[in-house]
């Protein structure tokens, strides 16, 4: 770890508690949020893992098996199982490229389109009211933070993986 940083130190090994680490409370938050997410998906039919994808595909964020997979951080098996999945339900369709035969390009299908387009609004209403009691200021300053936290990991992710 040669990156220049600061000399704070917030967690000491002899008052560690994981109970109040920054990573276990966004933890906390990450699964309780996807809690109320699934649930509120269920009636449409979708799990965590498959409204992920299909709004991957929605937000044009990924088009293709691999690219797909890399977004959604799953190896080619695990997308194969979850398109097989999804396919099944009639929400997406895998089509071959005209100019590479080994590309497999997702389409949403017409049914999928419109499963696709009422995710926001649900990730929306979720998501506001966890922040509730927040002032638009405390919501730009914690997303303000929380970029830097992902910096600093990015860069160390990037730093270790220099090293191998």
């Amino acid at each position: 770890m040669s990156r220049n940083r600061s000399a704070t130190t917030f967690y000491k090994p002899e008052t560690y508690h994981p109970d109040e680490s920054a990573a276990y409370l966004m933890k906390q938050i990450i699964s309780c949020m996807a809690a109320q997410v699934d649930e509120a998906l269920e009636s449409r039919d979708l799990t965590h893992a498959q409204w992920i994808p299909l709004i991957k595909l929605h937000m044009g964020q990924a088009s293709t098996v691999a690219e797909l997979a890399r977004s959604c951080s799953l190896d080619a098996g695990a997308m194969t199982r979850l398109l097989d999945r999804l396919e099944a339900k009639g929400l997406v369709a895998r089509v071959r490229s005209s100019e590479d035969r080994r590309v497999v390009n997702i389409e949403l299908t017409p049914e999928g389109r419109a499963t696709a387009k009422q995710i926001p609004a649900v990730l929306c209403k979720v998501q506001n009211a966890f922040l509730q009691g927040l002032s638009v200021a405390e919501w730009q300053q914690l997303k303000d933070l929380l970029r830097r936290i992902l910096a600093n990991g990015l860069a160390l992710q990037e730093e270790t993986q220099g090293q191998e």
